[in-house]
C-alpha cells in the first residue's frame, strides 16, 4: 500500500552513519484498517478508503455507526480515500502498517497548516511596512499603505494583498525523504518539516 494516516508527533535530531545531523519530524503511521474498496465496475474509478484510530460508538452519528456496521469493520475516528492504487490487491478488513515504506523512501505529506487567525499584512503577506514616524506618523507602522481606490476605478481589485484569516490551508510537501523505520512503534523520522501542529493528523503518499 502506497499510503498511510498517521499523527504528526513533532520534531527532533538524529545523527547518520557520518555523524551529520539530520532534522527529522516523527509521525506516528498506522496501523490503518482498509475500510472500503472502491472498483472501476461498481464506482467508476479505483480507490482504497482507510481507517486511523479506533473510536467508541458513542462518538459517532447514526449513519456512521450504520456505515461501519454494514462493512463490518470496527468504527475510526479518521477516514481517507486514496485514489491511483490498484484496489483489487485489497479487501475489507485488510491493516496496513509502516513496512508498506523502506528507507529511503520519497513520499509527499498532506496536512493543514497552523491557524494564524486574523492577521495584518506584514505577517500575512511579508509587506515591509509604510514607512518611519517622521512627522508625528506615529501608528503608521504596519498599515498596509494604499489599496489603489482611487478616482479611478473606484473599487479595490480582486485579490488584492489585505489583513485576514491565516493558515488553515491544505499543504503538500512533496518528495520528503524516510531516514528511519521504528516497525515495533509505527514510527516513521520523514527528514525535514511537514505542516500541521503536532498530533495533527497528515497524510503520507508514497
Amino acid at each position: 500500500m502506497p499510503a498511510l494516516i498517521g499523527k504528526k508527533l513533532g520534531m527532533t535530531n538524529i545523527f547518520d552513519n557520518d555523524g551529520k545531523i539530520i532534522p527529522v519530524t516523527i509521525v506516528q503511521a498506522g496501523p490503518c484498517t482498509v475500510v472500503n474498496v472502491r472498483t472501476l465496475e461498481k464506482n467508476g474509478y479505483e480507490a482504497v478508503q482507510l481507517g486511523y484510530e479506533n473510536v467508541k460508538e458513542s462518538k459517532l452519528n447514526k449513519p456512521l455507526l450504520g456505515y461501519f456496521d454494514k462493512l463490518g469493520v470496527e468504527p475510526v475516528r479518521i477516514l481517507k480515500e486514496f485514489r491511483n492504487i490498484k484496489s483489487s490487491d485489497y479487501k475489507i478488513g485488510d491493516v496496513i502498517n509502516v513496512e508498506t515504506f523502506a528507507e529511503g523512501d520519497k513520499v509527499n505529506v498532506k496536512g493543514v497548516s497552523k491557524g494564524k487567525g486574523f492577521q495584518g499584512v506584514m505577517k500575512r503577506h511579508g509587506f515591509g511596512g509604510v514607512g518611519g514616524t517622521t512627522h508625528g506618523q506615529s501608528d503608521r507602522l504596519r498599515a498596509p499603505g494604499s489599496i489603489g481606490a482611487s478616482s479611478y476605478p473606484s473599487r479595490v481589485f480582486k485579490g488584492q494583498r489585505m489583513a485576514g484569516r491565516t493558515g488553515c490551508d491544505n499543504i503538500t510537501v512533496r518528495n520528503l525523504q524516510i531516514v528511519k523505520i521504528d516497525k515495533e512503534n509505527n514510527l516513521l523520522f520523514i527528514k525535514g518539516a511537514i505542516p500541521g501542529h503536532n498530533n495533527s493528523i497528515v497524510e503520507i503518499i508514497k
